[in-house]
């Protein structure tokens, strides 16, 4: 029995499929990370945005399938709606929380800043009258914005070092009344005491927000550790449409649970079998920083388990 610190790592799936390789080679190195500190390890199911009917229960399953535990029941997003508009209330007591009507195409279409990255927000409706946004919030609904007061900010990653990334003016509460992503997580990990964030690469650049978003909250940094991702052969993200990449998939392909997890231990240089093997001899230092190429079975030289 493993000795549990006050910190927690976790996992933190969106239901809105089935999980495939990848996103279970991230939750074996979350645990493995976890485990290695002497974190308890949690699992929240980040069901905001995009939840299908059955993913979240299948993904637990599939979780557990391929020998991960976890610490107590897993969280769902939906429940914790007061947790996410106590900090926007929190916020915009401090003045930091305006409206915004612009659309994606608006946005897309608006100058930037000097030296703002592509996608950033220009600032349109920063600074609108009151009788302006009275008169915008006839039109459509506003999402709200957080009132940056830097440009950029910057994190230190386990396997990137130190990250610098652009702040804007980002999303807090979408014109659907749903929470934001950058919102949501920076609060859920705070409240479940989670101190080491441990996911896909493609979220690097989203973690100095977020960093920046906790600070102004006074909440406590996190740890950071964004691994490399799954690739496809034609070297893009994995994706259904690339054949066997689901559990259920590569089980009828001749994988069994087990098989899938030796894979992905294979793929980070680890001894295949139950997980305590392959945490006896983790060391984050000697992870493969480039993403994994996957060849499904039916092209790639496995033996069928």
């Amino acid at each position: 029995m493993h000795s549990i610190s006050a910190g927690a790592g976790r996992f933190a799936p969106s239901p809105s499929g089935d999980l495939h390789v990848g996103n279970l080679r991230t939750a074996i190195l979350a645990w493995l990370f976890a485990r290695s500190t002497d974190r308890s390890f949690l699992v929240r199911v980040e069901d905001l945005d995009r939840a299908r009917a059955g993913s979240a229960e299948r993904q637990l399953a599939d979780l557990a399938a391929v020998g991960l535990g976890w610490d107590g029941e897993p969280v769902w997003q939906t429940g914790r709606s007061e947790l996410y508009q106590d900090a926007i209330v929190q916020l915009a007591d401090a003045g930091l929380v305006y409206e915004c009507f612009c659309t994606r195409r608006e946005i897309s279409e608006a100058p930037s800043a000097p030296h703002a990255p592509a996608g950033a927000y220009p600032g349109t409706c920063r600074n609108l009258s009151d009788g302006e946004r009275e008169r915008r919030r006839r039109r459509r609904p506003a999402a709200l914005r957080l009132r940056t007061g830097v440009a950029e900010s910057t994190v230190t990653d386990q396997l990137h070092g130190e990250v610098s990334a652009a702040v804007d003016d980002f999303v807090l509460r979408r014109n659907d009344g749903v929470p934001a992503y950058n919102l949501a997580v920076v609060i859920d990990d705070a409240d479940q005491d989670i101190d080491q964030v441990v996911r896909g690469d493609d979220l690097l650049t989203s973690a100095p927000r977020q960093a920046y978003l906790a600070s102004l909250l006074g909440l406590p940094r996190v740890e950071y550790a964004h691994v490399p991702l799954v690739f496809n052969t034609h070297h893009r993200r994995l994706a259904k449409r690339d054949g066997a990449v689901t559990l259920e998939s590569l089980q009828l392909a001749g994988f069994d649970a087990g098989g899938v997890r030796d894979m992905i231990l294979d793929s980070v240089g680890l001894p295949s079998g139950p997980l305590d093997r392959a945490l006896a001899v983790f060391r984050p230092e000697e992870l493969p920083v480039d993403p994994w190429i996957f060849e499904p079975p039916e092209t790639a030289a496995h033996a069928k388990v």
